[in-house]
């Protein structure tokens, strides 16, 4: 019978060493990962290298076994396997699973060595991208004991069983194939199908590795509505002796994706409107416990989200468990990201064929992501060919999913990559890095007009938000209320386009972006909903709930900016969020009036004097919150960058000129400011030659090439355009690229000569 031995407890742990004969160090439990500290404090240096961590087997403690295989959940991202001093085995990728057979190397004391490395190459994925990589042994490590006769261990970590259902009319045949090694004479396999109870309700007993059963009246697996999932469990029997064993839940339902109607599950509309997730969080980096899964798909759930792109790598197999119980519809996708490396492609097949094999009876999994934002410097042919290379197998492997991409904005819509996968969608950023919110609904309609065969969907869209505030919120300012203007505007657009196959917000929670220095707390991509440490919901979490979740299943008021109390106008607009038809707002107990909005979001002016208590009432439910009259402006309130060579209070302004904290955008409406920021696209190119020369900190980090050439283009331009050039000055830290104090002043200057045109 198999047995499964956790191995998560006593390893050492040296940093930054290849060395497996070390025998001192630090003692340390798994999940573990050497980044938890430096992988979001900013400055882009948060340690990249090898680690060793070793282990001492007792065989006396190990269950009897003909073989034994250490199991491997995450290692991020290359890892070697030290058994006794032999290595035996090499991995490449971080986010999966998979084993090493060491039966052979197996004494009374057995030394395990795994040296782990997340340090910079050519060839493992990803290399390049908007989120730390942090390094470590971060998920769970178990040693698995099994007969000679087991279910497969040794293909790409799956779980040896596969399990494909089909509905037909108000039944289903599920068809169950095992993956068995040296199945002896007199062993066969019996199968049984369970229902939610532990019922059992179909299966059977044969020599047979592929069989297809019945279940009558089938109980369809219906999303957030009603997530039911069976249970197939296989064994390998010799009389009346289970020799081992394998079970898993699967789920009966049909989909499609329409291009004209969207996501179709079981016959039925079902909009796809939810967030995405990134696995890490404030203390313990990418290292999560069980809890803290259960508390993200908690949360995930009480925004009314109902599918979750999984980014941008495979994910802990708990969270895709959970996603089945909780009924969400998941993008499901590998770290093929940003920057195309002809390097790279055996590692993209095998990554993929992983995620597939190891996730394949998820009912919650729909989509396959092909890769992210990969045509940001062009599509190349040997990129469409590890595409298509990529799409033709998931097809083969899976015949019952499809395949997507999500595409940068600057991806021209008659891209030639569009056209390879099953589906589309695009991360847009219109109202935060360039644009204006209003371009996001109309940009969708003209890729459905010229392409009404292919459905597309928003994969990414958001903006930052901390602490910061203001009675004016502007593109661009970090403040928590222009976050929440800015997804009330993208709400209102995206969720009344029913075309739209899916939605999601990026990102549901800030994460880990060690070289991030903006928003005035370095080393995060703050973009989420929720805070890295799950703490606080912002303002915008509420408007999604407000539009997504039922009053019939959790009402709610919620009254917005209760953290702005210190404010210099005399009039404030107070917003509330609510899923409930009317709310009442109450000004020191006295009634300002009650009002009603179909979009959920209500507005209200309330005088400024002195302070006072403010009351949102709807239905049953209340939210307070304080308001208090200042003569000038809470600083507290006012963004300032972390070790910034400037803050913008800091620039001078001249009226009538351009100076620093103007838009690049603006400053390219002027001749002048055109011509001005052409020369500073020469400036970045050398600097940005300079770092490929070097390339110890280029290549370690990674880095867009950014053509400034095509100035008044739509493609780059578009994303630049809403930062003001000091902002941009400091992202330019993500691709390596820095300014002193003087070079920023000189530039200031220069900005400075340079009349604004006149308003028309």
């Amino acid at each position: 019978m198999r047995n499964i031995v956790s191995l998560n407890s006593d390893w050492l742990f040296v940093k930054n060493t290849t060395d497996v004969s070390i025998r001192e160090g630090e003692k340390i439990s798994l999940p573990h990962t050497w980044n938890a500290e430096d992988g979001y404090d900013g400055g882009n240096d948060y340690f990249r290298g090898s680690c060793l961590y070793f282990k001492t087997l007792e065989k006396s403690s190990l269950p009897e076994a003909d073989l034994y295989y250490l199991e491997f959940r995450g290692a991020n991202s290359s890892a070697d396997v030290y058994v006794g001093g032999k290595h035996l085995a090499h991995h490449d990728g971080g986010y999966s699973t998979w084993r090493v057979n060491i039966t052979d190397e197996i004494k009374d004391s057995t030394e395990i060595a795994v040296i782990v490395d997340n340090s910079a190459n050519n060839t493992v994925y990803p290399q390049m991208a908007d989120f730390t990589f942090y390094g470590g042994l971060y998920r769970n490590v178990n040693l698995i004991c099994v007969n000679k006769a087991h279910f497969d261990l040794d293909y790409y970590g799956a779980p040896g069983i596969k399990i494909t259902p089909a509905v037909e009319g108000k039944d289903a045949k599920v068809e169950v194939e095992v993956f068995v090694k040296d199945l002896a004479e007199g062993q066969v396999i019996r199968y049984t199908i369970t229902d939610a109870e532990g019922e059992p309700i179909s299966g059977g007993t044969g020599a047979w590795t592929k069989q297809t059963f019945d279940i009558n009246g089938v109980h369809l697996w219906n999303g957030r509505k009603d997530p039911y999932l069976y249970t197939c469990t296989a064994e390998i029997v010799e009389g009346e002796t289970v020799v081992d064993n394998v079970c898993s839940r699967f789920g009966c339902r049909t989909f499609k994706i329409d291009p004209n109607n969207g996501f179709i599950l079981n016959g039925e509309e079902y909009p796809l409107r939810g967030v995405s997730r990134h696995q890490d969080r404030w203390g313990v980096g990418n290292a999560l416990l069980p809890e803290h899964h259960v508390e993200d798909i908690d949360l995930i759930c009480e925004v009314g989200a109902t599918t979750i792109r999984l980014a941008h790598y495979q994910h802990d197999q708990y969270f895709y468990d959970l996603c089945d119980e909780r009924g969400l519809v998941i993008w499901a996708e590998i770290p093929y990201i940003s920057k195309h490396m002809p390097g790279g492609r055996e590692n993209t097949i095998s990554q993929m064929k992983e995620l597939v094999s190891q996730n394949y009876n998820h009912p919650s999994i729909v989509v396959w992501g092909l890769s992210n934002e990969i045509g940001i410097g062009g599509a190349d042919e040997d990129l469409l060919e590890n595409h298509r290379i990529l799409n033709d197998m998931v097809h083969e492997m899976d015949k019952t999913r499809l395949t997507t991409i999500a595409a940068v904005s600057m991806c021209k819509m008659d891209d030639p990559y569009l056209q390879i996968p099953d589906v589309v969608s695009y991360n847009h950023y219109f109202g935060w890095y360039g644009g204006d919110t209003t371009m996001n609904g109309p940009w969708f309609d003209k890729f459905h007009a010229m392409h009404p065969t292919i459905p597309i969907g928003c994969s990414e869209y958001g903006c930052e938000a901390l602490n910061w505030h203001t009675s004016d919120p502007k593109q661009g300012d970090y403040t928590e209320e222009y976050q929440a203007y800015y997804h009330e505007e993208l709400i209102k657009q995206l969720f009344t386009r029913k075309y739209m196959w899916a939605t999601h917000v990026w990102n549901m929670f800030d994460f880990g972006a060690d070289a991030r220095a903006e928003g005035g707390e370095n080393g995060q991509n703050h973009k989420g909903l929720v805070t890295m440490d799950r703490k606080y919901k912002k303002d915008a979490f509420f408007a999604y709930k407000a539009w997504l979740v039922s009053p019939d299943v959790d009402p709610f008021v919620h009254l917005c900016g209760k953290r702005y109390i210190d404010r210099v106008e005399d009039v404030t607009k107070v917003t509330v969020y609510s899923n409930l038809p009317e709310v009442e707002l109450f000004v020191n107990g006295k009634s300002v009036g009650k009002k009603t909005a179909p979009d959920h979001f209500f507005y209200f002016d309330v005088k400024n004097e002195g302070e006072s208590t403010i009351v949102a009432k709807a239905g049953d439910f209340t939210d307070e919150g304080k308001i208090r009259k200042v003569a000038e402006m809470n600083m507290d309130y006012v963004l300032r960058e972390v070790g910034a060579v400037l803050n913008w209070f800091d620039v001078t302004e001249i009226e009538g000129r351009f100076s620093l904290n103007d838009k690049i955008s603006d400053i390219m409406q002027s001749k002048r400011g055109k011509l001005w920021f052409l020369g500073v696209g020469l400036k970045l190119k050398k600097k940005m030659d300079a770092n490929k020369k070097g390339k110890a900190q280029g290549e370690k980090k990674g880095g867009f090439d950014i053509d400034l050439k095509d100035a008044g283009g739509s493609g780059i331009m578009d994303m630049l355009g809403g930062f003001s050039v000091l902002r941009l000055s400091s992202m330019m830290g993500m691709v390596n690229i820095s300014f002193t104090k003087e070079e920023l002043l000189k530039m200031n200057k220069q900005l400075n000569r340079i009349k604004k045109p006149k308003q028309k």
